[in-house]
């Protein structure tokens, strides 16, 4: 619309102009008639030519400043039909409580196996590398304490982040951001995927895409399945949308903001379930998690594992 506009005024200027420059030729066979046609032709060619090169970059200016780029997700179209043929079992994930020899959980091993094909992930290569995940479902005031130690132990974390939140807290979005952590997408209203229809799971994820993009100029490529619950079709679905839906190796009962863990006893269990690609799920609500922080990250760098950022 806005370049139609603008086509629109260009129109007119050269209107315009082509009428002054007839005028000016009219002058000229006027006042003297050695001026040839040619000439004539000549001179309003030139100026039709120049306002022509003036008018191109006046629009390129104006569309640029005034068409603000905007994200779509990577498939406009999914394949619903293909993906319908899937099976849209609603599972429950949980890590489980039992490890390998390098203190991996079992059952992710299993699922990467299984689901890999999708994107997804629920643990990484098991190397000395781990990864740190937030949710962030609602503010309960500490998130910009965690950010603060990140910061200071210059170790990276992905926040998941849902609509509301971002709309209400986009200082903290920015932040995050600007200090180089990841910014996933959780939804737009946070609903168990497999729980509605294909087209509805879509909009769950591009609507929360295009908002970010639109008001942060961030492009999310990471989606957390809300409360962790995903079918074969909605994984497929999230990397048609080009995303990894990703899940997690190591969480605890940590998001119940009247019941919180002991901090000794939580500080002792997170650090000791580290293993090789872990992916770590902790909730921002939690005071418990904002506490032993700096303990666990320095506790985890002892065992001899670092924080990467999750790609």
């Amino acid at each position: 619309m806005k370049e139609k506009i603008v086509l629109f005024i260009l129109v007119c200027a050269l209107t315009i102009s082509l009428s002054s420059c007839k005028k000016i030729v009219d002058k000229d066979d006027a006042s003297s008639r050695t001026v040839s046609k040619g000439t004539s032709s000549a001179l309003v060619n030139s100026k039709v030519e120049s306002l022509i090169s003036q008018a191109q970059s006046v629009i390129s200016a104006v569309i640029s400043d005034a068409i603000p780029e905007v994200s779509a997700p990577a498939v406009l179209n999914p394949n619903y039909t293909d993906i319908a043929k899937l099976s849209n079992k609603k599972n429950g994930w949980g890590q489980g409580t039992q490890v390998n020899q390098d203190n991996r959980p079992i059952s992710c091993d299993t699922f990467q196996s299984k689901y890999g094909q999708y994107n997804a992930v629920f643990i990484k290569e098991n190397n000395k590398n781990v990864y740190l995940t937030f949710d962030e479902g609602y503010e309960n005031g500490y998130t910009s304490k965690i950010l603060d130690v990140l910061k200071g132990k210059k170790a990276p974390a992905v926040f998941f982040v849902t609509y509301d939140y971002a709309k209400r807290n986009p200082d903290l979005i920015k932040r995050m951001i600007a200090e180089g952590h990841i910014v996933g997408n959780h939804s737009y209203t946070h609903p168990s995927m497999p729980t509605v229809s294909l087209e509805k799971a879509s909009e769950e994820i591009t609507k929360l895409h295009d908002y970010i993009k639109e008001n942060f100029n961030y492009t999310m490529t990471l989606f957390r399945p809300p409360m962790g619950e995903y079918s074969e079709q909605t994984l497929a679905l999230t990397k048609e949308l080009g995303y990894q839906s990703v899940f997690w190796s190591f969480a605890y009962k940590d998001w119940d903001t009247k019941k919180q863990p002991d901090e000794t006893t939580a500080l002792k269990k997170t650090v000791n379930a580290v293993h090789g690609g872990a992916v770590y799920l902790l909730h921002a609500v939690s005071q418990t998690n904002t506490n032993i922080l700096g303990g666990f990250i320095d506790g985890v760098r002892t065992k001899g594992f670092e924080f990467q950022a999750l790609k």
